[in-house]
């Protein structure tokens, strides 16, 4: 799929959920009750940005508690946030359809390397931290010098995921995959359309020692019956078409509260994938004084607990990054992910033409 075809799908409902939405009003109560029990400590941090006139907040994202944190917001600080909500690919390639005439002020997906590719174009505003908490030793790992994008969470990429009633002895590790007893039985998403598939390549092709190598390594399991799927590796995984789905932790993990068979094993290495939020660089200075309200808010106590709260059979199954957050409880400990963390910007420029390799020879 090249970016044309991509932006025109942008309203489509691509992906494992997603689909777009405007001002969220639905959980207002839930919501109320978690600002009533956390307080509102982000908006101490703006107050001298309030007497400017509220603009509407324009926020692009992917992750699936975004609804009710645009709502906590707005309820908490009186700014009108107006959330489009799609996958990370759509998300993306419509930033970059816009870019000499942007029309958001946020944009929160999962994967750092896409921000700093939009970096590297000068799109972003540099020189921002939230200042309403601070990151443990993970999180301090994912901001990046220049300090041009926000780290939010963390979850895994590449996390080999599979019905215990189906399969008794999984692969667990990136080699095994390519034995002739998984073939045809293992698949992952396409990464033009599905964020999180990408930085599976990322880190594969890395830890192979390169572009050539890992694209040898995709060949070979293109030859053992590789499946790429066009909407949800999990879901064709749930309906036998597959056994093994490379994917987001977090999508075994969300099926399991309805199939507890569904398990999750995390090879070495896994992919780190941060949640990450980034700023327009050329937003009015009232947006993006909201902007960095907004960024505030998450990191504050009221909105961490909606990240956890917001979407608890999915996105909210992360890694806390920020100190005093705890996970899930069916969340691993964070120390038992062997994580692997690529450079960004290494990557995040060789997005485009690992794609298009990959539709051209894989899919």
């Amino acid at each position: 799929m090249n970016m044309n075809q991509i932006v025109r799908s942008l309203s489509g409902n691509l992906g494992d959920r997603r689909r777009s939405v405007i001002v969220p009003v639905i959980g207002a109560a839930v919501v109320g009750s978690l600002l009533a029990a956390c307080g509102t400590s982000a908006s101490a941090s703006s107050s001298s940005s309030q007497s400017a006139a509220k603009v509407p907040l324009y926020v692009l994202s992917s992750e699936g508690y975004d609804s009710a944190e645009c709502t906590a917001f707005q309820k908490a600080t009186g700014i009108t946030c107006k959330l489009s909500d799609n996958s990370t690919g759509p998300t993306l390639a419509e930033i970059q359809a816009t870019k000499n005439n942007p029309h958001w002020g946020v944009v929160w997906t999962d994967g750092n390397a896409p921000y700093a590719s939009l970096d590297q174009q000068g799109m972003l505003l540099k020189g921002f931290e939230p200042t309403t908490a601070t990151l443990n030793s993970i999180g301090q790992k994912l901001v990046p010098a220049d300090k041009s994008y926000i780290p939010t969470g963390l979850t895994v990429a590449g996390a080999f995921i599979y019905n215990s009633k189906v399969v008794k002895n999984p692969p667990t590790t990136w080699q095994q995959l390519l034995l002739p007893q998984w073939k045809g039985k293992v698949g992952m998403n396409n990464p033009s359309v599905d964020g999180p598939s990408y930085p599976i390549l990322a880190n594969l092709f890395s830890y192979l020692g390169g572009v050539s190598q890992g694209e040898s390594f995709m060949q070979q399991l293109k030859a053992n019956g590789f499946y790429v799927s066009s909407n949800s590796v999990a879901d064709d995984m749930m309906a036998g078409k597959v056994e093994i789905a490379i994917g987001q932790n977090t999508s075994g993990l969300g099926r399991a509260f309805k199939n507890p068979a569904i398990k999750v094993i995390y090879p070495n290495p896994s992919a780190a994938l941060p949640s990450t939020m980034a700023i327009d660089g050329k937003a009015s200075p009232q947006e993006i004084s909201e902007s960095k309200q907004f960024a505030n808010f998450v990191y504050s106590p009221a909105g961490q607990k909606v990240m956890l709260a917001g979407d608890p059979q999915g996105d909210s199954q992360f890694f806390p990054i920020i100190n005093g957050t705890k996970a899930l409880p069916n969340v691993p400990p964070i120390s038992s992910i062997p994580f692997r963390f690529v450079n960004p910007y290494k990557w995040g420029s060789l997005e485009s033409s690992i794609n298009t390799w990959f539709n051209s020879n894989i899919a």
